[in-house]
């Protein structure tokens, strides 16, 4: 493709999605395909010679898109949100346009100090303690993993890096029963086993019980077993249950455990002054990590790292073969060496464009609305009253199911609920998904994509109504 063809090509695909924006809620917001059809309407061999744009672009819309799940349309109320914005996607092509490998600051000083900035803005507009330093990861996953290895190579004077761990090592790794799947995940990936891991009781608002934790640390020790990690939760995925991150970290201080604070999705509430309680203590906390790719609407992936010890991340992760070797070394930061990957897409580009797009108040006005929208569709199932509602409802996630009249077996509720959850997702007006709380089946409701609106709550609540009625 020579670069006029590119030229006007562009055009086409901008006016694509602009189009496909334009028109997104005519989309069934759940793909109504079945498994393999995609696959199978895709040749079985690659085409041997170039085929034209146009053509390309049509089999897109016609064998792609209906089997696009359309997290961008405003009734997708499930999982947390992927949000995206306009801003996050010209910044995006931007980045796929320059197309660099921002490993080391000399392969693109612009990434690398651009990063550093929109890192130090995001912890001044979320009040995180001052001597934090940030850097952006792909995923909370990959943040919590680098949290858990830093914490064992402090604990082992680097010493697992560089033997391996000795045979019989007994570190322990501490969770709430409602923290999310990525830990026991994560808990594999550096070497410790699922064994290890401790899930520490929850109360009836779902966090962690601090004096639970507490017990079970000083269990271990007194077995001999080496306590070594904690995961706060700060919006479980489940109920967006708050850890009580002061009290959890007072602990992990008293023992010497190194404390990570998981805020993937409610962490982005942390810039509305009136929510910035729920990181009470984080002061006290050695890592954490929140998503601005779950509600701050830039585009999957972009996840903020943030740690009180820059030193040990970076020996944790430090290998410099000769031809990384730069002269620029001691004066810049080389992100490389802050995680996992060395080769590093520039996704601080997206998110700069955010902030500067909307402004700090622009996206707190965005996140008020939306915590609003929660509260008024609370209300409208409760005052409905076949509804009850699960769990606390502190940002914008609902937890609730539909409980009929008489006495009904928890099976056939559960089986009700399901039932329900499936009718709404088939319909294709909306997308929920459900969790377990106390061995019920919870339909979750998350209202935060970029562009939902109060009509479109009020569609799910009426389509709720509609769908419980044909039960």
């Amino acid at each position: 493709m020579e670069i006029e063809e590119f030229r006007k090509n562009g055009y086409k695909l901008i006016d694509w999605i602009a189009d496909y924006y334009s028109g997104i809620e005519k989309f069934p917001v759940k793909s109504q395909v079945n498994p393999r059809e995609i696959y199978n309407s895709i040749p079985v061999e690659a085409p041997a010679d170039s085929e034209d744009f146009d053509e390309i672009l049509k089999d897109f819309d016609d064998k792609i898109l209906k089997g696009i799940t359309h997290w961008q349309q405003p009734s997708f109320f499930a999982y947390f949100n992927a949000n995206t914005s306009f801003p996050s996607i010209l910044g995006e092509l931007l980045t796929s346009a320059i197309g660099a490998q921002c490993m080391i600051w000399d392969t693109s000083p612009a990434a690398a100090e651009l990063e550093e900035k929109v890192c130090e803005w995001i912890k001044k507009a979320s009040n995180l303690p001052g001597d934090w330093h940030g850097v952006i990861q792909d995923t909370a996953s990959t943040a919590t993993l680098c949290a858990l290895l830093m914490a064992r190579e402090r604990h082992s004077n680097f010493m697992v890096n560089k033997s391996g761990f000795e045979a019989g090592a007994r570190y322990i790794i501490y969770c709430s029963t409602e923290a999310h799947s990525s830990i026991e995940k994560d808990v594999k990936i550096a070497g410790f086993g699922s064994d290890q891991i401790r899930k520490i009781a929850v109360d009836d608002q779902f966090a962690m019980i601090s004096q639970a934790l507490d017990q079970q640390i000083q269990k271990d020790l007194a077995e001999d077993f080496i306590p070594l990690f904690v995961v706060s939760a700060v919006g479980t995925t489940g109920s967006h249950a708050i850890d009580p991150v002061s009290a959890i970290g007072e602990i992990c201080r008293k023992h010497g455990l190194f404390h990570h604070v998981d805020a993937a999705h409610a962490g982005n509430a942390a810039i509305l002054p009136e929510f910035r309680w729920m990181l009470d203590g984080l002061e006290l906390a050695d890592s954490y990590v929140f998503n601005p790719h779950k509600w701050m609407f830039t585009n999957f992936d972009c996840s903020l790292f943030y740690t009180n010890d820059k030193e040990t991340l970076i020996k944790t992760f430090e290998i410099l073969p000769e031809y990384l070797k730069t002269d620029s070394g001691k004066e810049v930061n080389n992100y490389r060496d802050w995680g996992i990957q060395l080769g590093r897409r520039f996704r601080a580009l997206k998110l700069w464009f955010v902030l500067r797009s909307y402004g700090l108040e622009g996206i707190r006005a965005k996140f008020r609305e939306h915590i609003s929208l929660t509260q008024q569709f609370t209300q409208q199932l409760k005052d409905d009253g076949r509804f009850e509602i699960l769990a606390p409802v502190p940002l914008n996630l609902v937890c609730f199911w539909f409980k009929p009249v008489g006495e009904v077996s928890l099976e056939n509720v559960n089986e009700l609920n399901e039932k329900l959850e499936h009718s709404i997702n088939k319909t294709g007006k909306a997308y929920i998904t459900h969790t377990k709380l106390n061995g019920k089946y919870t339909l979750r409701v998350c209202i935060g994509q970029t562009n939902v609106e109060k009509k479109h709550v009020d569609d799910l609540f009426k389509l709720l109504t509609e769908q419980v009625e044909i039960l």
